[in-house]
């Protein structure tokens, strides 16, 4: 009898899953992009709307031409372990980086993310921020940065600071390079406050950015004393007191506006020379208002922005530092199309005397001009260095041989301009012919000498004037004998120092004249490693 046995069940395994296509993959790169442009969390950007600031690509946006954006690294995601972090790695890191155009020039960026690690650096932060930098670099073109971060990742110990030093290397190797220009749109606090500081020029937003070395609670809990961030380290503060900031803005539109038109005024790299812009201004415009603007008394004040803005093209400049020092101006501008860089002493601040603070914030110009190949055009109106014991204390030897210094090593076309008084050591220091300046001129108006006529009078007469029955008509004779012997208006045209003494009203024209002649001018200093400033 046969048996028969049950049949074997088949068991059928599932159909393998489709392979995935090419369309397949490029719509899951689209989402994952999307994600990554889109920030971890709605309600964080909601957060960052709240405060009035912008996201970072929100203000990549304001900065680039618009669609001229590409991302570098938008997927880059951290490593680290430990503190929950191996659960939370949104993509970017916490930072936006690549490079678009403005006004039709490339341009690099990077933006930290407040949304993501509240903009902390960790090393897949740094090292994006780190490859951007050489690219800028090796590109030869101008680095923007949109600072709004909460410092080093502390996560992430000291990996994060070692970002840092990568970014602060980097900042010193390429200083002189490309412009590095660094906009504060948040906190910046710790170690994170020296890159800006690095940089050529930093732009802050009032009531929203601040930085420091140390914050509030650290200097109430050390000294006892109270502050707020703005008032420790906001803009104003920077902007108005330190120097640290070379503008300060209202809100961060005009604030990435004014990056935009700053960038129109300074070339790609060293190797270049800057933008030339068209002007409908004639070369050989007359400037009759500047008889009227300038008194001849130089015991009268007056305001030297008045005088730039009549001899510029078309009455279009940009002051640099305006909050701090006011007793000198720096500023760029345009002549004849060609982007020039002045520095004014300032009449209405201070009878325009050279301080600490003038001295280090003209030198800072004078050097960042020399290195982007912007000519020097010097305006001066001087009585000298301020006296006084908290000056002298406080260094004014050293801060004012910074400003020599800057002016002696300077390569670029230089030309002075004496509007009125130029007194003693502070004449030599702003660009005299003694120190390398290509061409001077001085209007009628100049007085050129060791001292005022007055104090000089009081000392090489001292013994006469105190013979005198009438020593104070004496004194009127001899002041007045003194400068019509020494400081008449030809005196130093007629000894070589100064190359011509003009019309005001010529001035736009000589100046272009000057300058178009001096275009192709080369200088070369000794072959060093580098010299040694008085810092």
């Amino acid at each position: 009898m046969t048996v028969l046995s049950e049949p074997t069940a088949v068991r059928l395994e599932p159909p393998p899953p489709p392979r995935p296509t090419l369309r397949s993959r490029t719509a899951e790169l689209h989402a994952v992009q999307h994600d990554a442009k889109s920030g971890p969390d709605p309600r964080a950007t909601e957060r960052q709307h709240a405060k009035g600031k912008f996201t970072a690509r929100e203000r990549l946006a304001l900065l680039f031409d618009a669609g001229s954006f590409t991302e570098v690294e938008s997927l880059r995601r951290h490593r680290a372990t430990g503190f929950g972090l191996e659960h939370k790695r949104p993509h970017t890191d916490g930072v936006v980086t690549g490079w678009g155009t403005v006004d039709g020039r490339t341009v690099f960026a990077y933006a930290h993310d407040f949304r993501i690690f509240g903009g902390a650096l960790g090393e897949a932060h740094a090292e994006k921020i780190h490859k951007l930098m050489d690219l800028a670099e090796s590109a030869g073109a101008p680095l923007v940065s949109l600072n709004d971060g909460a410092g080093a990742r502390i996560q992430e110990g000291v990996t994060a600071l070692a970002g840092y030093g990568g970014i602060f290397r980097r900042n010193a190797r390429c200083s002189g390079v490309i412009p590095q220009i660094s906009v504060m749109l948040g906190p910046c606090a710790g170690g994170a406050a020296y890159s800006p500081a690095l940089t050529d020029f930093v732009f802050m937003v009032r009531g929203t950015s601040q930085m420091f070395i140390t914050g509030p609670d650290v200097v109430q809990a050390v000294t006892g004393e109270s502050i707020d961030q703005n008032g420790l380290g906001g803009a104003d503060v920077h902007a108005g007191t330190t120097g640290v900031a070379a503008f300060a803005h209202d809100d961060e539109e005009s604030c990435i506006e004014e990056v935009r038109h700053l960038l129109s005024l300074l070339p790609a790299n060293n190797r270049e020379l800057p933008p030339h812009q068209p002007t409908d201004d004639p070369a050989d415009r007359s400037c009759d208002a500047l008889l009227d603007l300038v008194p001849a008394d130089p015991t009268r004040s007056y305001d030297v922005t008045d005088v730039i803005g009549e001899i510029v093209d078309d009455g279009d400049w940009t002051e640099v530092h305006a909050g701090w020092a006011g007793n000198v101006v720096c500023a760029l501008a345009r002549l004849d199309g060609h982007v020039v860089g002045i520095v004014a002493n300032q009449p209405a601040v201070l009878a325009g005397v050279l301080d600490i603070a003038a001295s280090e914030k003209a030198a800072r110009f004078v050097q960042t001009c020399d290195a982007f190949s912007i000519p020097l055009v010097t305006l001066l109106d001087v009585p000298g260095f301020l006296p006084g014991r908290d000056q002298e204390h406080g260094g004014i030897i050293r801060h004012g041989a910074k400003l020599l210094y800057a002016y002696c090593t300077a390569t670029v076309p230089r030309v002075q301009l004496i509007l009125r008084k130029a007194y003693g050591g502070a004449y030599i220091v702003m660009d005299s012919r003694s120190i390398g300046a290509d061409l001077s001129f001085a209007w009628p108006s100049n007085e050129i000498a060791v001292m005022g006529a007055e104090g000089a009078a009081n000392v090489v007469f001292r013994r006469e004037i105190a013979a005198s029955p009438d020593p104070e008509t004496a004194r009127a004779r001899l002041v007045e004998e003194y400068r019509s012997s020494l400081m008449h208006p030809y005196y130093a045209a007629e000894r070589g120092l100064v190359d011509d003494v003009i019309d005001p009203a010529e001035t736009h024209a000589v100046l272009i004249r000057s300058l178009a002649m001096l275009r192709t001018k080369h200088a070369s200093l000794p072959e060093r490693k580098h010299g040694i400033p008085p810092l």
